[in-house]
């Protein structure tokens, strides 16, 4: 079936609610009944796999009335009726039985879905300590590879070997192990995922004491890191009896690290995390990182696949997940306070590393007051700091062409004279117009002709000014250029701002840079309030390369009226180069994460005068704008850039990194990806 493109499950998604519910001990009518009623909630909000903890048709804490004939009778009467009751629902329902197989009894995650046992996993390592006392009542199941089990009328694969595969949702992949399972050094979900297992299950009947529950969310989260898997984690609560311990009834998922949702402790009735797990993201994370396959020839995990058809809806269902409208810039204050910290810090120690092993020389850089040269020139500042060097050695120079604006020159000078460097102005003008006249361009002649020509030339200027005064003066320049610029090629080739000696923010991109500054303030890394005022006020300016006058409206030349938001760009940017996802999935995340500027959180810092929105023909536009620049046209100019290092875990695009691809590209796959879904859309 193919689905629309509002369906999340058409761009690879998959919900998943881990549910905790509560329990009447010893009595599986009741609780089955629980379950169904959870189950059709989750069938309501269009949940895939619907998750429930440890024993939850007998309760955890049974202890010996698990060996009664008339509980085990009634629990497979109730296995019956929820195979039977699941015929007209949608989710994979996975409960926790205690099951009788041969001559003895088995903690089991049984496995249901649209009126079949679908199979039956056995708890494979019981804890028999402390508190736990489970191989009194239960056999473990870790021998029972391969085997077949009956459960009243039904029967069904049985054993940990058990994987479950839908046929009609690409990479959605389900292992259940039961809570002891991962608390062991090598958890059976391991094997699992190295096998193919995409989305592990852990049905749990963990009792509650101080920090237990941090410690279960550090299981999670390292096994779904480390497995590059979604882990969801579901916890008994309300009904367990309370003899000797309590119940928090703790649910969560985790994807490759990340906290997807979570429920509060200690409810007063069911509860349910829910999200919507990224298969295609648990999927590249396989494809590129090879040594995840290698542990696979090494161990040779052996698992069945039991397979099954989901059926998932024709429907817009939302998206049941948090989205960054920025991905490289955290919401969260502290997050954001440490990755502008790392960025900041990385830059510094490249360019002190680069300076000392060739000799100390004078940092060389053009500053504009733009927000690049303004974050270039903080980076060189710290870093003649920590070398114990003179800032009066940072050889600063304003380059005024035929657009430059007062404000934006008088913003540079004050920058660099209050972060205490050398600074000259240089007029390039008559140089450029020399060069203008020797080609025989019309300006020269007096023709307002505002060309990539008449552009590239004041760029070329510059960027020639700068290597001679290197040379002069022993110097090294310093790039300014950062990663977004260098995905779009917005940046003059060559002899130009795309070259220099070492480029300190080729790793940073441009949607980061302001907030780093805004932390360099903040934090008064090195800068007064004199810097500080500065620095607002080249926040507050809007990005323009000021190569061409303002026209007769007044409005000085804008880069992102003319090649597109960076916001946006940013947002292609990273869920390509991390991730290599299909236009048509980015298309759906920016229409979710920019399609109401009220939805959501903003990073902490950002104006609410600047929050904006974009509908999906906006973000389909500048999609193929950049799909175009990134793909056809701006290889030539990443293949040749200078050094700088690396920042963000995203990527970056250095040839000698995590980005090496032909000059001589080709975008037309891309493209027509994104036109076979939203034909009316695309341009041709």
């Amino acid at each position: 079936m193919s689905l629309p493109f509002e369906s999340a499950y058409r761009h690879g998604f998959a919900r998943i609610a881990a549910c905790t519910i509560p329990v009447a001990i010893a009595d599986p009518a009741a609780n089955a009944d629980a379950v169904l009623a959870t189950v059709r909630e989750c069938d309501a909000d269009s949940v895939a796999i619907a998750l429930f903890p440890e024993l939850c048709l007998t309760g955890y804490s049974i202890e010996d009335l698990v060996m009664q004939d008339a509980v085990l009778d009634a629990v497979e009467g109730a296995v019956e009726r929820l195979v039977a009751a699941s015929a007209d629902l949608f989710p994979v329902i996975v409960i926790g039985a205690p099951l009788r197989h041969r001559n003895r009894l088995y903690n089991c995650a049984v496995v249901i879905h649209r009126g079949e046992l679908l199979g039956v996993a056995p708890k494979s390592y019981l804890p028999t300590y402390r508190e736990f006392y489970e191989r009194r009542w239960y056999a473990p199941g870790d021998d029972q590879v391969g085997e077949d089990i009956r459960v009243g009328e039904l029967e069904a694969p049985f054993g940990p070997d058990l994987l479950f595969e839908a046929l009609d949702v690409p990479g959605l992949v389900v292992h259940a192990e039961v809570c002891e399972d991962v608390w062991v050094p090598i958890p059976p979900s391991a094997g699992a995922a190295l096998a193919g297992a995409t989305v592990l299950l852990n049905l749990s009947g963990s009792p509650i004491t101080i920090a237990r529950a941090e410690d279960r969310k550090d299981l999670c989260q390292s096994q779904s890191l480390r497995c590059l898997a979604a882990y969801a984690y579901a916890a008994a609560g309300m009904g367990e009896s309370t003899n000797d311990l309590s119940w928090d009834g703790q649910t969560m998922i985790y994807e490759g690290g990340a906290l997807l949702a979570e429920t509060e402790r200690f409810p007063d009735g069911p509860r349910r995390s829910v999200a919507d797990v990224d298969l295609d993201r648990l999927r590249q994370d396989r494809l590129r990182q090879g040594t995840f396959d290698d542990n696979r020839r090494t161990y040779d995990p052996r698992f069945r696949v039991v397979h099954f058809e989901l059926d998932p809806p024709a429907a817009d269902i939302g998206l049941r997940r948090t989205l960054d409208r920025f991905p490289f810039v955290p919401d969260d204050p502290a997050r954001l306070a440490q990755d502008c910290y790392e960025a900041f810090n990385i830059q510094v120690s490249g360019l002190v590393q680069r300076m000392e092993a060739i000799g100390r020389p004078k940092p060389v850089i053009g500053v504009s007051g733009g927000l690049d040269s303004t974050h270039a020139l903080l980076v060189i500042a710290r870093a003649m700091d920590r070398m114990g060097r003179p800032r009066a050695d940072i050889l600063a120079y304003t380059m005024p062409g035929f657009a430059t604006s007062d404000h934006t020159k008088s913003n540079a000078i004050a920058l660099a004279e209050s972060v205490g460097a050398s600074i000259e102005t240089i007029d390039i003008r008559p140089a450029a117009t020399e060069i203008l006249e020797g080609i025989g361009h019309p300006f020269a002649d007096g023709e307002p002709v505002h060309d990539i020509t008449f552009e590239n030339v004041q760029a070329g200027i510059r960027t020639d000014f700068l290597f001679r005064l290197a040379n002069q003066h022993g110097g090294m320049v310093i790039g300014t250029s950062d990663l977004s610029e260098l995905a779009l090629g917005w940046a003059t080739y060559g002899v130009g701002d795309q070259m220099s000696h070492y480029a300190v923010n080729a790793g940073v991109p441009k949607t980061l840079i302001q907030h780093v500054i805004r932390w360099v303030i903040a934090n008064r890394e090195g800068v007064d309030d004199s810097e500080a005022a500065v620095l607002q006020s080249v926040l507050d300016t809007e990005i323009s390369p000021e190569l061409v006058p303002a026209g007769q409206d007044g409005k000085l030349q804008s880069t992102e009226d003319r090649i597109g938001p960076y916001a946006l760009h940013d947002f292609a940017l990273h869920h390509i180069l991390r991730y290599g996802f299909r236009p048509s999935k980015i298309a759906f995340l920016a229409a979710k994460a920019w399609g109401d500027k009220d939805a959501g959180a903003w990073p902490p810092g950002f104006p609410d005068e600047d929050r904006y929105a974009y509908d999906l023909p906006t973000v389909v536009k500048w999609l193929q704008v950049f799909l175009r620049r990134y793909f056809a046209f701006a290889q030539f100019k990443r293949s040749a850039i200078p050094n700088g290092p690396k920042v963000s875990p995203t990527g970056s695009l250095s040839p000698r990194g995590d980005w090496r691809a032909p000059s001589d590209g080709n975008v037309n796959a891309w493209i027509a990806e994104l036109k076979a879904a939203l034909p009316e859309l695309v341009e041709e």
